[in-house]
């Protein structure tokens, strides 16, 4: 996520940081069905409309790192040095996810999500996003010529990588497996080889 450089705009980060910390904190202490917005606001010392201008809603409070998850997956498409093949940069990147949020410390959020209806689908919606997000990136690189369709596959296929692993027993084994076969995916809809030419007639 991008620093904020000026003094309103660190202002508003570390106003939203607060009030995400103060959320995170109830719903892990009382459980986050039983908290409500106004307590989120009385807890960060807010009003509930300043809640609202920056969370749109209680679940978007959970998923506060969501903007930064998908400039990370978009950058690298968009960042990646020159003539860098793009699979390798994705895992990679996915790779560097998955260790930050199957760390011990993540574990009680990830567990909060999961036994939450209301969690599950934002998380859902989420994904579709980002995978819309990724695709875009994909597609709009001059670089790497494929179909819409193969941009938008590819696209889930790196976000299903990381649903995945964050549920398998060996996270990082995971994202090595599944991206072995995005990788072979990718290659299969690349454009076809040349043809070798054959001798004009004489």
């Amino acid at each position: 996520m991008t620093v904020p450089t000026g003094r309103r705009e660190r202002k508003k980060a570390a106003t939203r940081q607060k009030i995400a910390d103060a959320a995170l904190r109830l719903f892990l202490e009382h459980g986050y069905d039983t908290v409500g917005i106004r307590d989120v606001a009385a807890e960060a010392d807010v009003a509930v409309t300043t809640l609202f201008s920056h969370f749109a809603s209680k679940e978007a409070l959970v998923f506060e790192q969501d903007e930064n998850f998908e400039q990370r997956l978009t950058q690298a498409v968009t960042g990646r040095a020159p003539h860098e093949p793009l699979i390798p940069a994705l895992h990679r990147e996915i790779q560097a996810l998955v260790r930050h949020c199957t760390a011990d410390s993540a574990a009680p959020i990830w567990h909060m999500i999961d036994t939450s209806p209301a969690l599950r689908r934002y998380e859902e919606s989420m994904r579709l996003r980002h995978a819309e997000a990724l695709a875009t990136a994909i597609a709009a690189d001059p670089d790497l010529t494929r179909t819409t369709t193969a941009c938008r596959a590819i696209a889930r296929f790196a976000i299903d990588a990381f649903s995945l692993a964050r549920e398998a027993a060996d996270p990082q084994a995971a994202v090595d497996e599944t991206f072995h076969m995005i990788e072979a995916a990718w290659e299969a809809t690349g454009p076809s080889p040349d043809a070798p030419e054959t001798a004009s007639p004489e």
